[in-house]
């Protein structure tokens, strides 16, 4: 009888302590949060139990068959959270006994607080004076499994030496011995679009998807060089893997769901094995064949450079074939869809507005200006996530450790006092003088990051983009198909939901 009632007080034990760590967790940590903020001027919306503002985020989101008009206005629907709430909660606190407006509140996802933060001086603070106080948060497992464990998600010893091993990759002296593939695979298409041409000159045709695969061939020359067909291979098996990735978004998240055998995941099991297999193989046939080839002609590709680093020792850090794995899947990730989307959304509003196609014609460098125009209205990436390490103060702001930050580049982007009254239009003049004069502050265009972390490939879509965009103007003039639905939406990266079909006529 004593051992039933031992059995019974460890449960009652168990069971007591587990409603303990769930009471702390859920009920009182956040609400010890929400005070410690709510003191220094900082406000959101109310915390809910376990959900956070996760509900009333789903519901601010846009029906998806809401219509938008042609307006580069695009933050209350690609990023209509942060728009809603940044305007009821934006405060006035006191920096030197000026009374300032500070751009931050708080938001909860799940019993996560995040911390809003648009502000310039502070952004500066966080990526670049007090850099080694924040780091960025870990990727969730089932986005990690898909985009790689690469350098994006890599912190300290390890990601300086990944990150210094790669940068061999992507100097712009060495991404220049590239052109010449990137023009071939730019004037195939071309010419298929041609043939496609209908008797009076013109065509249709939807750019997004074409964009995507003009990207996705030059980023595979870039990760697999001479290995280009086997790494092709591999990478449309990836590319399945995205779309099961891309349908879970519009899924009801649900604890643990990823681990069920549902015939989804059994396909995405088996999709991410047939992956890391492939690239296994791979990279065994590669390094024989440079044990026999030590020349040094042509570019250097990011599987090659990564081979011969795992040849040489370093500390702790070596190179290991489970590295080169993990940076080929996340290079294939990043590389492709932001190339492939600052394609797109030029194309889009070079149609929108032709008397720019022609001032670039008529003088090239004119394309830099509107390149950095649609990277400031349609960045790749929303936002980042930065996490403090330490109990860290932040303009007035005291920062308990842990405390997660949200930098929205899309909202700063799009903030009328940084850029002024026109800053929804398309205006690529505003950047003659350069990039560091465009606006109130040069941290308010961010498109590929900032500080040490900044994008490493950025120097990629922007090579490509300037030859894909000059040798499709040289061919034709555009406007926007009478079918085009201007509708921004972000899947991991900024896309148009419904695609870009575009109207091209023979110059």
């Amino acid at each position: 009888m004593e051992d039933y009632w031992l059995c019974y007080l460890i449960i009652f034990w168990f069971v007591l302590l587990i409603v303990q760590k769930v009471v702390i967790n859920l009920y009182w940590r956040p609400r010890r949060i929400q005070n410690h903020f709510l003191k220094q001027g900082i406000r959101g919306p109310k915390y809910n139990f376990l959900l956070g503002n996760l509900k009333e985020i789903a519901d601010l989101q846009p029906s998806s068959s809401q219509h938008f008009s042609l307006s580069h206005d695009i933050v209350p629907r690609a990023f209509s959270f942060y728009h809603h709430w940044k305007n009821i909660y934006m405060v006035l606190i006191t920096l030197n006994f000026l009374l300032i407006i500070c751009a931050a509140f708080l938001v909860w996802f799940g019993p996560t607080v995040r911390v809003s933060i648009s502000d310039p001086t502070l952004i500066r603070d966080i990526f670049l004076v007090k850099s080694d106080s924040f780091e960025k948060i870990e990727t969730p497992p089932s986005a990690k499994k898909l985009e790689g464990n690469g350098l994006s998600s890599l912190r300290g010893e390890k990601w300086a030496h990944h990150r210094k091993i790669l940068t061999q990759t992507f100097y712009s002296e060495n991404l220049k011995l590239t052109i010449p593939m990137m023009g071939k695979s730019m004037k195939d298409m071309l010419t298929k679009w041609s043939s496609k041409m209908s008797k009076d000159g013109k065509v249709e045709i939807e750019v997004s998807e074409w964009f995507l695969s003009l990207s996705e061939d030059v980023i595979t020359h870039t990760v697999f060089g001479s290995s280009y067909e086997d790494g092709k291979a591999i990478f449309e098996l990836q590319a399945q893997q995205l779309v099961y990735a891309t349908n879970a978004f519009h899924q009801v998240f649900t604890p643990g769901f990823r681990f069920l055998p549902t015939k989804k995941n059994i396909i995405s099991w088996k999709l991410d094995k047939d992956v890391r297999n492939s690239l296994m193989k791979l990279i065994e046939h590669r390094k024989k064949f440079l044990e026999c080839d030590q020349s040094e002609e042509g570019p250097k590709d990011l599987l090659e450079v990564m081979i011969k680093a795992s040849n040489s020792t370093y500390s702790n850090s070596a190179i290991k074939v489970d590295d080169i794995v993990e940076e080929c899947k996340t290079m294939f990730l990043a590389g492709k869809y932001t190339t492939s989307n600052l394609l797109t959304w030029t194309t889009i509003l070079l149609a929108m507005n032709p008397h720019w196609q022609q001032l670039a014609r008529d003088e090239v460098f004119n394309l830099g200006m509107i390149l950095n125009e649609s990277l400031r209205l349609y960045p790749p990436l929303a936002a980042t996530i930065q996490r403090a390490k330490i109990d860290t103060k932040l303009g007035t702001l005291n920062l308990p450790q842990g405390t997660e930050l949200l930098i929205p580049f899309i909202g700063i982007h799009h903030d009328a006092e940084l850029w002024g009254d026109d800053v929804n239009e398309f205006n690529p003049g505003r950047f003659a003088r350069g990039v560091a004069q465009e606006a109130e502050s040069p941290m308010a265009f961010m498109p590929f990051g900032l500080g040490a972390r900044h994008c490493i490939g950025q120097n990629l879509p922007i090579i490509q983009a300037k030859l894909a965009i000059a040798m499709m103007w040289m061919c034709f003039s555009f406007e926007l198909a009478p079918t085009y639905q201007h509708a921004p939406t972000i899947l991991i990266f900024l896309c148009p939901q419904y695609g870009a079909p575009i109207i091209f006529k023979k110059l």
